[in-house]
């Protein structure tokens, strides 16, 4: 049966930002979705930092034009398309993009919706977060933010339907990177640190610079964001974060990164030993509680409530005066392009059919 929209609607036109991985996920999920005659908005233009392209009915060959474009000018192509923006349109912002988080506010202020998986709208300063809520608190504006955490796990709903129904967020503790998930799940002792991490950014895992994963600051930002979710008023600089990266290795030039991941291994290594000898497991961790917020690697006991999952899992417990004794538990896939496109039109047609 074909989704219905009203009239307004389905005029509004689709604005996709971002063609690389979850860009191209998205495309092919909103292809396979039209094929199943659900009423989706028009992508109107597909763009990137080099070009912008009225998409018509072949969305996937603009895609292949976006991907081997060379740059064109000295402005970024997609911010000239997004001053073409009109009330009604959604913007889906598929980057890792600062210039385009920093324009989400602005873009709602003028009736366009935003859908996101870029962290840096709601995950950086508390100012910003908070300008990007009073917009939609105040407006018939939505911004779509269910693929910034978990990939689209019901994370974020969860929690802001428990605060809308008075309920009181004690503590969120969670494994919320997946790809520090894969990375200790696949970590036993047989093969250095290093080579786990060169499989996990061969298999797309990590991002191409896995220090992005490594330093812990994607946590930390997934981390910002539920909670504020919560109503908790946290500035990034009040989590505290153990980085996995040592100094000199951070500070290397992204090209000198791969030949030095063996700095990693024998730090890793005698974390690994010493949790096995009191029978514990490593996670990457964040957690907030009353006594504040932190990000970094725990050893937990096998019964602890997020040493179960596998592969890119995320794993989050939330206690709360309904979740007091036992805690709610959110389990299941938390990295991957395919999953977080889903929620990112999971979004769009939560906004279409609104």
């Amino acid at each position: 049966m074909s989704a219905q929209l009203r009239p307004q609607a389905a005029a509004a036109r689709l604005v996709l930002l971002g063609t690389g991985t979850v860009g191209a996920a998205f495309i092919a999920r909103y292809q396979a979705l039209r094929q199943r005659q659900l009423d989706l908005p028009l992508l109107h233009v597909v763009a990137n930092s080099r070009i912008a392209l009225a998409c018509g009915d072949a969305p996937e060959a603009v895609l292949s034009r976006a991907k081997e474009a060379t740059r064109q000018g000295d402005a970024p192509a997609h911010a000239e398309e997004t001053g073409r923006l009109q009330a009604g349109d959604i913007v889906v912002d598929a980057t890792a993009s600062e210039d385009i988080a920093a324009e989400h506010a602005h873009w709602l202020a003028r009736g366009i919706h935003v859908v996101t998986a870029n962290k840096l709208g709601n995950g950086t300063t508390l100012a910003r977060a908070r300008r990007i809520g009073g917009i939609v608190a105040a407006g018939s504006v939505r911004y779509g933010d269910s693929a910034t955490v978990g990939a689209g796990l019901p994370l974020l709903s969860s929690i802001r339907a428990l605060v809308a129904g008075g309920d009181h967020v004690h503590a969120i503790e969670g494994v919320l990177s997946g790809s520090l998930a894969w990375l200790f799940h696949r970590f036993d002792g047989s093969q250095p640190f290093s080579a786990c991490v060169r499989e996990a950014v061969a298999a797309g895992y990590t991002e191409p610079d896995p220090r992005i994963d490594l330093s812990g600051e994607d946590v930390r930002r997934k981390l910002l964001i539920l909670a504020r979710a919560a109503g908790v008023a946290l500035e990034p600089e009040q989590v505290e974060v153990e980085s996995l990266l040592p100094p000199a290795l951070a500070a290397l030039p992204a090209a000198q990164v791969d030949a030095a991941l063996a700095q990693l291994d024998a730090p890793l290594a005698g974390r690994l030993q010493q949790a096995r000898g009191q029978g514990l497991s490593l996670c990457f961790v964040a957690r907030l509680d009353g006594h504040g917020a932190s990000v970094g690697l725990r050893a937990l006991p096998g019964d602890h409530p997020l040493a179960g999952g596998r592969g890119t899992d995320n794993r989050v417990a939330i206690r709360s005066d309904r979740y007091c004794r036992q805690p709610l538990l959110i389990q299941g896939p938390g990295a991957g392009a395919d999953v977080t496109a889903a929620a990112l039109l999971d979004d769009v047609l939560g906004i279409a059919r609104r």
